[in-house]
């Protein structure tokens, strides 16, 4: 869609758009080291601080909230050689269902939040990755001391709008398909810098205390980038960890050796660097949103019970060379267990093998926008290379 102009420093390309997420928009865009502006995403929803949704460049400084809490949380796809014949030959040959493969992928990676592997032994591609974030911690000096745990969370899925599916595209070939994040340590990471901006903010007028920031310079900006960047790190590695799984399981599903990857996707929506917008090198913040460069891959997920994208950027600058990272919510998870039940999750549901449980009734495809509006607002944004959709899906509560 074409965007529109909503404040001198506010581009926005959402058609669905609450008053609540749009004020929340012009106060970050009003900031003064916003360069050239930000950018509103065709799935923007309110959010702590700044809206989900947001791309957000800034000069000389970051905001912890901007970023949020869940840290590099994002997108995970891999293509495979096999079919939806492969799988319904399988089916018929065994009499096992996708039920046995469900459970299989429920007990290869805990899921929920507080839920984490029992041991760092059990995978033979684990050890090279805790290695690798160790190694980085100790390069950057990160203080873990509050999540002792933090190895023991690497490959697990949490909870909330975070999944793992098998899904297939527009082909019928096999993708396996998952949601998540930097997990606790990452939270608790996120948390501290918050409140380290909060106190380095007091006395400035700010429009919310959750837009405070650090400035660049500071030995606080740099002890931020560079714990982002280690739970930046650990998040990606996250998904790889519980893909490569996924993997393992489906193929024993299959009965072969190997699940017979072709390409794989790996994208933050959650996440800082710097990049070069408006001629001028800023620190770009994506808070619910992708990287949509000329080019790059991403991946778009829709929501329980509808299809899912992947994507290739087409550069817009006015976009801030970014995209939409999902549906986006429509209510709150309060609001949507007042307004719909679990036999309204069946019906939507029909034909996806998934957990049938009332935990879910807040994350029904009614929670959320419609993602074929989403992704047409995005259409100068990116361009759809496959579009999926689910036959299994597992969530933590």
């Amino acid at each position: 869609m074409t965007p529109t102009r909503e404040g001198p420093a506010l581009m926005s390309w959402a058609s669905q758009l609450e008053e609540s997420t749009l004020a929340q928009a012009r106060q970050t865009a009003a900031m003064p080291f916003i360069h050239p502006h930000v950018a509103l995403m065709p799935d923007a929803h309110s959010g702590k601080g700044s809206a989900v949704g947001t791309v957000i460049p800034t000069r000389g400084a970051v905001m912890p909230a901007a970023v949020g809490v869940d840290i590099g949380c994002g997108m995970i796809a891999a293509r495979t050689e096999f079919t939806q014949d492969d799988i319904d030959a399988r089916i018929a040959a065994t009499g096992t269902g996708l039920a046995a493969l469900r459970e299989a992928v429920e007990d290869a990676i805990p899921l929920s939040p507080g839920n984490y592997n029992r041991g760092t032994g059990d995978w033979d591609f684990t050890a090279r990755r805790i290695e690798e974030l160790e190694a980085l911690a100790a390069t950057g000096d990160v203080d873990l001391t509050h999540s002792p745990k933090w190895r023991r969370q690497l490959g697990s899925l949490g909870g909330g709008n975070h999944f793992i599916e098998l899904c297939l595209d527009e082909t019928d070939r096999v993708w396996l398909f998952l949601h998540s994040g930097s997990r606790g340590v990452g939270n608790k990471i996120a948390q501290h810098h918050i409140r380290v901006a909060q106190r380095m903010c007091v006395g400035v007028d700010l429009p919310n205390r959750d837009l405070a920031y650090l400035t660049e310079g500071t030995a606080e900006f740099d002890r931020y980038l560079t714990d982002l960047h280690w739970a930046q790190r650990f998040a990606y590695l996250n998904r790889a960890e519980m893909m490569d799984r996924f993997g393992v399981v489906f193929a024993r599903w299959m009965g072969v050796s190997d699940h017979r990857e072709t390409e794989r996707t790996n994208c933050h929506h959650n996440y800082t660097r710097q990049e070069t917008h408006g001629g001028e090198q800023v620190w770009l913040t994506r808070k619910g949103a992708v990287d949509a460069h000329a080019g790059v891959r991403a991946v778009i997920p829709g929501s329980m019970g509808t299809h899912s994208y992947v994507v290739e950027g087409l550069g817009n600058a006015d976009g801030l060379c970014s995209a939409p990272h999902g549906a986006g919510r429509r209510f709150s998870r309060t609001e949507a267990k007042r307004r719909f039940t679990q036999d309204d999750l069946r019906a939507r549901m029909v034909g996806i093998e998934y957990r049938d449980s009332a935990e879910f009734i807040d994350e029904i495809p009614d929670a959320y926008k419609e993602i074929d509006v989403v992704m047409d607002d995005a259409r100068d944004l990116v361009r759809i290379v496959h579009e999926l959709r689910q036959i299994l899906n597992v969530k933590g509560t």
